[in-house]
């Protein structure tokens, strides 16, 4: 048997002399340590490169079986949040993947800085972050890239920079066809009840039911566009409230999520009115909750375990250092019409 030789692994200190700094200057620049000077770090990062420096990190995930991925939700309690973590759990089955699971906590005493935070994961071994529905910031990102750990988001609160992947679903889309098939079914008088406001996804959909409208011939009034503030059952129920104060009631409400629109149901039982003999609901995920909701809900199907294996995914070719084929990827979407949506009468 012939042993191939392999390529030593470079000290600190052999860097430091090609780079002409000191030894601690390298290892600031290895732990992403920020009181480096930009030119000096640049010039450490290259004859890192060059030497083929594996931090310890990359050295333990190429020579571990199991790998260990953190995946932050904003909540536990969701449809939407339980069926992308299905996705998650299945595809890590079968990679030989472990998912730590944490909740968002928004309290501020509650929360790591930046630098904290990514230099906690890297000390722990972690090979990346998948981040589901929550904001995560500029600052936090650059923490992480200094650090060479991939974050994968999904469904982002804000829009994510160019060199993050980001999954989804065609949102757009989506809106556009769940409004449609209200006008199918007659109605004109179409609500718009949405999550938080500047989330893209939410943009999106709220933007598509505006084109829907719009070619339809059908103006777009202010009055019938309510912001819940959140992705859950309390915005629908606050939002049918704000609803049921206008002179005429819409006959038709089209929810920015499943979530939104179980509140609505909940809450128009509550007054007396009918789904849909008296307003037609329309959500969107196309979660178990609203199949196993009466009326079973007609909802936009995101196809969230998808979601979730194609983050996993994407993240653990990002460790390997592959490069990501696309930085945002968008799954399709489809209306599933149910018992929650039928033709308007007057």
């Amino acid at each position: 048997m012939i042993a191939t030789a392999r390529r030593a692994q470079p000290t600190l200190a052999m860097v430091a002399r090609q780079a002409g700094v000191s030894a601690p200057t390298v290892s600031k620049v290895v732990n992403g340590r920020d009181d480096v000077a930009p030119g000096t770090r640049a010039r450490v990062l290259e004859v890192l490169e060059q030497a083929g420096y594996q931090s310890p990190l990359q050295r333990r995930s190429s020579v571990e079986t199991s790998t260990v991925v953190e995946v932050v939700v904003d909540v536990l309690d969701s449809g939407y949040t339980v069926q992308v973590l299905n996705g998650v759990l299945g595809f890590a089955a079968g990679a030989d993947v472990e998912v730590l699971v944490s909740v968002t906590d928004p309290s501020p005493s509650a929360r790591f800085s930046p630098e904290r935070r990514a230099q906690r994961m890297m000390d722990e071994g972690r090979a990346g972050m998948i981040v589901v529905t929550s904001a995560f910031s500029e600052e936090q990102l650059i923490a992480f890239r200094r650090r060479q750990i991939p974050v994968v988001v999904i469904d982002p609160l804000n829009p994510p920079s160019a060199d993050v992947v980001s999954v989804g679903a065609t949102n757009w889309a989506g809106g556009k066809a769940a409004t449609e098939h209200l006008l199918e079914l007659g109605h004109r008088r179409i609500a718009y009840i949405g999550g938080k406001t500047a989330a893209e996804c939410n943009q999106a959909r709220l933007h598509g039911y505006m084109a829907a409208l719009m070619a339809q011939g059908v103006p777009v009034d202010p009055q019938y566009v309510v912001s819940g503030g959140k992705f859950r059952r309390e915005s629908g129920v606050t939002g049918l409230q704000e609803l049921l104060k206008l002179p005429h009631l819409p006959t038709a409400i089209f929810a920015g999520s499943d979530s939104i629109a179980l509140g609505v149901l909940g809450e128009a039982g509550r007054h007396g009115l009918s789904v849909p003999g008296d307003i037609s609901l329309v959500g969107f995920d196309g979660t178990k909750q609203g199949e196993e909701s009466v009326p079973a809900l007609t909802s936009v199907a995101q196809p969230l375990e998808e979601m979730g294996r194609v983050a996993l995914r994407s993240l653990l070719r990002q460790a390997r250092g592959e490069v990501p084929d696309s930085h945002r990827v968008e799954l399709a979407t489809h209306v599933v019409v149910r018992g929650s949506t039928a033709p308007h009468t007057t």
